[in-house]
């Protein structure tokens, strides 16, 4: 066996044992995993006895009655508790074993406040706990739909990336306490709604539009919600319809087209009390239509909480500057004498126009638009017209056919001389 063989021979040697090695390894590995997993056993926090609310007159509280239960298999050394409400809801106290936090509106979550309160103490598993004094909520004169959520876990909870610097509370600590009344819930979040008695008014802004034909102006729309309540969630759209006569060039953000018809939706602060969204289309004006008038008005969709529906439609109007009805611009037309694209001047210096004097017509004569802006006069300049490029043409070809004639004879003369 050569060298080379040799140590060809000890590699594969090499490698077969070092996959078996790896193979044994395995083995083990799966020997001991049932050993390694047998050990899972962790806390599993939920919350329960939180219904919904119905009924609130802005300026009143309410008390948010939440058991928290440990479901797991292991006693959860602490406990953190996360309410969350939305914008027409605020804390009234908040104990200073607990921070809150104001978030922002992002990601179509509306805007929000945080109360995460820490509990430093044992949640055992199978019993049932409270906190000794309920956290209060109170309404305010915004609210409407508003949203509750609550959330337990025995890790601690991280502040909101999108919110304000947490602030501690300041009313006196509260734990929790074992209760046997309540109920014990089955998930460790839970949302319920909170309604309170409220309106708000939703309006529509109109445009009044003024140009000339072949113009493109702007239409500029609004939507505002005059309050006094925000809305969460609706599916309300902004319905827009151009006057006769005009085309867009250019759609409005959150807009689509449905024929003729624009559909308009709203980023979720518009529904705020005070919010606004604005609609800028450009509208070009094709022709005059009489009396054109377009519009904007809300959609049909039920809005129980907006009894006022005088605001929710508003004219488009357009004053058309120039042109007639069929959308031909006004003033002289194209071709007459004085007129844009008409003749100019003729080649003696005087006018085309047809009077005495140095005209190109024949003295006294008129003028009178012809086909396609042709002007005529008894058919003399017609006729000039139509008859002088085939005479050119003649003596064109004329001239050419004899200076060709000429060079023939000359090269026959330089062959026979004499």
């Amino acid at each position: 066996m050569s060298r080379s063989d040799r140590r060809a021979s000890r590699a594969s040697r090499a490698s077969r044992a070092a996959v078996a090695a790896l193979g044994a390894a395995g083995l083990i590995a799966l020997a001991a995993a049932p050993a390694a997993f047998a050990d899972d056993a962790e806390p599993d926090l939920v919350v329960g006895g939180i219904k919904p609310i119905d009924g609130l007159k802005p300026g009143s509280t309410f008390d948010v009655p939440v058991t928290v239960a440990n479901k797991g298999t292991a006693t959860a050394g602490k406990a953190w508790v996360t309410y969350a409400v939305t914008r027409g809801l605020d804390f009234a106290e908040v104990p200073s074993n607990c921070w809150t936090q104001h978030v922002r509106s992002y990601d179509e979550m509306p805007e929000r406040w945080t109360a995460v309160c820490e509990y430093d103490q044992p949640v055992e598993p199978g019993v049932r706990y409270t906190p000794e004094t309920p956290l209060r909520v109170k309404a305010l004169d915004r609210a409407l739909d508003d949203e509750l959520r609550v959330e337990a876990d025995w890790n601690a909870p991280w502040p909101d990336e999108n919110g304000d610097d947490p602030v501690a509370g300041t009313a006196p600590p509260v734990k929790l306490v074992e209760t046997q009344t309540g109920v014990t819930g089955t998930k460790r979040l839970v949302d319920v709604p909170v309604t309170s008695v409220n309106t708000a008014d939703f309006q529509v802004t109109g445009a009044a539009l003024k140009g000339s034909v072949g113009e493109t102006v702007p239409m500029k729309l609004g939507f505002t919600n005059a309050g006094p309540a925000w809305v969460m969630s609706t599916t309300v759209k902004v319905v827009v319809t151009p006057p006769a006569g005009t085309s867009v060039v250019k759609v409005a953000a959150f807009c689509r087209a449905e024929g003729h018809v624009y559909y308009c939706g709203m980023r979720q602060p518009a529904y705020n009390e005070g919010g606004h969204e604005n609609y800028t289309f450009q509208l070009k004006i094709d022709k005059r239509v009489p009396h054109a008038k377009g519009s904007v008005a809300l959609s049909t969709e039920p809005r129980p909480f907006d009894p006022d529906k005088t605001d929710d439609k508003a004219d488009i109007t357009l004053d058309v500057t120039g042109g007639d009805p069929t959308g031909t611009p006004t003033g002289t037309p194209t071709g007459t004498p004085g007129g844009s694209g008409g003749p100019t001047s003729s080649p003696t210096g005087g006018s085309s126009g047809g009077s005495s004097g140095g005209s190109s017509g024949s003295a006294g004569g008129s003028s009178s638009t012809g086909g396609a802006g042709t002007t005529t006069n008894g058919g003399n300049l017609a006729a000039t017209g139509s008859s002088a490029l085939p005479i050119a043409g003649v003596a064109t070809t004329a001239a050419v056919t004899g200076a060709a004639t000429l060079a023939m004879v000359r090269r026959r003369r330089n062959q026979n001389p004499g």
